[in-house]
């Protein structure tokens, strides 16, 4: 149906993105030839060259959409042809779109939605008697709760929390928001248009899961207040035998043909070893289990770690605060976007709720600019000097450009130069995003403090070299315990193995990070070496690892067995592949140390390859890389 020509629909082609909007025009027209006058002027992302589209042929264009938007059967009723939307995502972005993105930018972006497997012909149907438990109600767990009742299978979700959300219900400290640009940080069957900022802020993301779980009626699957607190694989009946602790501290025992656990590694926040930390008589807490009810106006107040929770919560508590020292304990590199505390404005807000196709589109084009483009900043050049603070020319420019940035804020504080400028590459660790926290410690109420501390006091904290800051208030931005990736939960498999024992502290290896030998249907989300650290995407590799997990049971079903596992030797050999790959990776640089690494080292957490390849290994299964039974 036609919109109606007015005000709203007006403003909102005068606000919204030119490129998106050429989009919108050709997949409505199939107008190619328009695509050719713009080719010339539109330049990739990271080129370095802004797109210089002449004002009048944005304006030609602005009023050629209003006439189709508006125009009784002015747009073409035929689906659009796989290679126009190939050469459309070309001249969008300014640079070519290869044939292996297409299938992931179909589904991502939300222009294929995937039919739901019930109504998949030939399709085995999942026995009334197969259950499902998944461990967590966040990002992950959500998009299980979808896509297994999609496909007929009966679960139940176990949340600890009262309600969904997982690190969105749980981080409420002031500031706390997304890495991930808000256009793509969403599910790509459930696109939200309202994102008020280009980075949304934890609330909105919070807003958003609720919004989905009401949408698609999941609470209903969900035991809420709820703990798991061990897996143990029964191996006469094939099943999983977990155990659960209410809020009353009563357990039961829940039977489960599978188990999947997307509970994630961030809920497992993480206390910093300091000698007297216990001994702090002040009001002590952490970034990831905020108090609101601490009133911090006026109070001479401690914060730990400059990592990414603390340059969110350090603008937004020093206007209020006394004096607010910030301890640093090691330095991270700091990437200046003006996107990131930009406002949507409504006009783009309204064209993302009607225009047609305009939400797809505009997703495209920001995925593109926060995903494998920047894959090449990670990849080390074989030819750079293996003692450079980069790794590759391209990572260079990147450290110029925070360089600029950090020299341009501190030109009057060449102090605050030295304190804050990183010897390791960027990207090598998780980059830290501009959203005021360089403002915030030139702020006259605000101290950075480099040196070592050696003891928390009662009172305060005594430095190193003897220097002692009274506080009022310690706040924790240490981050989680991302290592311990099975954390308190005990997993006992095939002959009393021990998951957390064979892991270990801080060791953990999978097959395709979601399954291990030994441990028959289940299933892991973002495991070992599955983390986009290059990039944005976490809810890209959430739906993925989801539709791969189901994907394995559809074919325990289509097979007629009742359990699956990989072999010893997929295992072996996905393992040795990516230990054959770190060498080339930026986060074996010498200086490269993250939560990234294990204690030895080794890289644990990141996918040491692009988004587009691990969607692909994600497809289907191998069979002759599992066992079934």
């Amino acid at each position: 149906m036609p919109l109606q020509d007015g005000a709203e629909l007006r403003t909102a082609l005068a606000d919204a993105n030119i490129q998106t909007l050429l989009m919108v025009y050709v997949h409505l027209t199939h107008d190619e030839a328009v695509l050719e006058q713009f080719a010339p002027h539109i330049h990739p992302v990271f080129s370095g060259r802004p797109s210089d589209i002449p004002d009048g042929l944005a304006a030609e264009l602005r009023e050629k959409l209003l006439h189709v938007l508006t125009t009784p059967g002015a747009a073409v009723a035929e689906p659009l042809p796989p290679t126009l939307m190939q050469r459309m995502m070309s001249v969008g972005v300014g640079e070519p779109v290869d044939d292996e993105y297409l299938p992931l930018l179909r589904e991502q972006m939300g222009f294929e939605i995937p039919e739901p497997r019930l109504a998949q012909p030939g399709r085995a149907v999942p026995s009334e008697r197969f259950r499902v438990l998944v461990i967590g109600a966040g990002l992950t767990g959500l998009a299980a709760g979808i896509k297994l009742r999609e496909a007929g299978y009966d679960h139940v979700i176990i949340e600890k929390n009262p309600e969904v959300g997982g690190t969105w219900y749980e981080n409420t400290y002031p500031g706390v928001g997304v890495d991930t640009p808000s256009h793509f940080y969403s599910y790509s069957f459930a696109i939200n248009p309202d994102w008020t900022t280009y980075h949304p802020k934890g609330h909105e993301m919070q807003d958003y899961l609720l919004r989905v779980a009401d949408r698609y009626d999941l609470r209903r699957n969900i035991r809420f207040e709820t703990r798991v607190v061990a897996c143990r694989f029964d191996e006469a009946e094939q099943l999983w035998n977990v155990t659960v602790r209410d809020k009353a501290g009563v357990e039961t025992v829940i039977a489960a043909n599978a188990v999947i656990n997307a509970h994630g590694p961030l809920n497992r926040w993480s206390w910093p070893k300091i000698d007297g930390l216990e001994d702090f008589l002040g009001q002590k807490l952490h970034t990831a289990a905020w108090d609101a009810s601490i009133d911090l106006k006026g109070k001479k107040v401690g914060v730990i770690g400059t990592g990414a929770s603390a340059s969110q919560l350090v603008p937004a508590i020093a206007p209020e605060v006394g004096d607010l020292t910030v301890f640093m304990r090691s330095k991270h590199w700091v990437i200046y976007n003006p996107e990131i505390t930009s406002v949507v404005t409504e006009g783009k807000r309204w064209a993302l709720r009607h225009i047609p196709h305009y939400r797809e589109w505009f997703r495209f084009r920001v995925y593109w600019a926060a995903a494998d483009g920047l894959f090449v900043n990670v990849l080390k050049d074989p030819e750079w000097p293996a003692d450079s603070p980069s790794v590759s020319a391209h990572n260079e420019a990147m450290r110029q450009y925070c360089l600029g940035h950090l020299h341009a804020t501190f030109a009057d504080r060449p102090d605050l130069i030295e304190k804050l400028t990183p010897d390791f590459p960027v990207f090598s660790k998780r980059i830290v995003l501009d959203a005021g926290w360089f403002d915030a410690l030139k702020r006259d109420n605000v101290q950075l403090e480099t040196g070592a501390i050696d003891r928390i006091l009662p009172d305060g904290v005594r430095m190193a070299d003897g220097t002692v800051h009274k506080l009022d208030v310690l706040i924790m931005a240490t981050g989680f315990d991302v290592a311990n990736m099975v954390g308190s939960l005990e997993i006992i498999g095939r002959g009393g193995r021990n998951l957390g024992q064979e892991w270990g502290a801080d060791d953990p290896r999978a097959y395709l990070g979601i399954t291990v030998p030994g441990y028959p249907n289940l299933f892991l989300t973002v495991g070992p070496n599955s983390a986009p650290n290059h990039a944005a995407g976490q809810n890209l590799i959430s739906e993925t690892q989801i539709h791969y997990i189901i994907e394995c049971l559809d074919l325990i079903t289509a097979s007629g067995a009742r359990a699956i596992e990989p072999t010893h030797e997929a295992f072996i050999g996905w393992n040795d592949m990516i230990d054959r790959r770190m060498p080339e990776m930026i986060w074996t640089h010498p200086k490269a140390k993250s939560y990234y690494n294990n204690s030895k080292g080794r890289p644990f957490l990141s996918w040491p390859f692009r988004l587009v390849d691990y969607w692909n290994q994600t497809r289907k299964p191998i069979p002759d890389h599992f066992s079934l039974t």
